[in-house]
């Protein structure tokens, strides 16, 4: 048989030990089964292998990736977005944020925009606004309609929380909404400058496009037949946006990287800082010092 098949004999016996050997990757494929099962298989290999390497699994994302393909576990992917864009309606600011998306400190640099969600052949619209010292949404509307009165709800709710000395940047694209003279005007009275990204260049406003991707990947694509009502689906949106205000993959990263303490300082602060996300940062930096 060996000679028909052209294999040699110790290819044959090396193969044949490999199949009895254990798989030494067993546990790991175990745990990376309930990771992604308790997720709702929401999760891809890149936040599996965070959370493995917190439960202390010493692991390459390389072999997490490999081992979820051989597992055929594959995160949910994104579709497309609302776009607002209804050309020059108005006056139309500078990218003065220009990919910028580092603060020093919260509500020094603002970004908003507006995405759409079917349900029961009605529509729903979502307007956040994100601070980019935390990634925190401090301020968020839900409307049945892309109207400016759910522009006006959210800015009046953003001042609401607004520091007295704080001058922000608010960046946005170049919606229709944003190019309207009352909306600038509401801007101009408490201080707020304005930024838009670039025609046709949603890379301008990356943070605000990752969020809306990531929240209507775990929370929407392929469950917009659960949903009995709109109401149904706000109450889940608004859910999901303190679940993913700041998002807590991004503080897994940051101390799961080889310059874990260069960033301990800068976590501490955030969790010291007086936005709603600080219960949350708090318990992992618990979780990540033993104290």
């Amino acid at each position: 048989m060996l000679a028909l098949g052209k294999m040699s004999r110790s290819t044959y016996y090396y193969q044949l030990k490999r199949l009895r050997k254990p798989d030494k990757y067993s546990e790991v494929k175990e745990e990376i089964k309930k990771i992604f099962e308790h997720n709702n298989g929401r999760y891809g290999y890149r936040r599996v292998h965070v959370i493995l390497r917190q439960q202390g699994m010493t692991l390459n994302h390389k072999t997490t990736q490999r081992l979820m393909a051989s597992m055929k576990l594959q995160g949910k992917q994104r579709r497309n977005k609302y776009r607002s864009y209804k050309g020059e309606v108005g006056k139309v600011a500078a990218n003065t944020l220009n990919r910028q998306f580092e603060a020093q400190k919260p509500f020094e640099k603002l970004v908003t925009d507006v995405t759409e969600f079917h349900v029961c052949n009605e529509k729903i619209y979502l307007s956040p606004v994100m601070d980019l010292f935390n990634r925190e949404i401090v301020a968020h509307n839900i409307s049945r309609s892309p109207s400016f009165a759910q522009t006006r709800a959210m800015l009046e709710q953003l001042f609401a929380r607004l520091p007295k000395d704080a001058t922000p940047l608010m960046h946005s694209d170049q919606g229709w909404q944003y190019q309207h003279k009352q909306y600038q005007c509401m801007l101009v009275k408490k201080g707020i400058r304005q930024s838009m990204s670039r025609k046709g260049n949603c890379l301008d406003n990356a943070p605000t496009e990752n969020f809306f991707g990531r929240m209507k990947t775990e929370l929407y694509y392929d469950k917009e037949f659960s949903y009995q009502s709109l109401q149904q689906l706000k109450l889940a949106i608004s859910e999901s946006v303190k679940m993913l205000s700041p998002t807590l993959i991004q503080f897994l990263q940051l101390a799961s990287n080889v310059g874990y303490f260069s960033q301990y300082f800068k976590i501490t602060a955030i969790s010291k800082s007086d936005n709603s996300s600080s219960k949350l940062v708090k318990s992992i930096l618990a979780g990540f010092t033993g104290s």
